[in-house]
């Protein structure tokens, strides 16, 4: 079983690839494109969050941001909000 250490620094690293990855797909001036901002807003809050947990050495919150944050660019693209790769680990597409 990983270590909550390795695993916070893994899904800190998903998180940060996968919003690097994740393009908005609706058209511009779109309320789909006004969704998707909002979920790459949360998705980035959620890393900062992590970040912020982590440096207060709060490792489980840490976690559970970075987890939250990559559920919801995960769920975006499954709705058709993100243009993602559809190979790799990044997304379950």
């Amino acid at each position: 079983m990983a270590d909550i250490v390795e695993k916070t620094d893994r899904y800190e690293g998903l998180l940060s690839e996968a919003l690097a990855e994740a393009t908005v797909a609706p058209p511009e001036d779109t309320p789909l494109e006004t969704a998707a901002a909002e979920y790459l807003e949360m998705a980035r809050s959620y890393l900062e969050d992590g970040r912020h947990f982590r440096q207060q050495d709060d490792l489980v919150n840490a976690l559970a941001a970075f987890s939250y944050g990559h559920a919801w660019l995960d769920a975006g693209a499954r709705m058709g909000l993100f243009e993602v790769p559809t190979e790799g680990h990044l997304f379950t597409v």
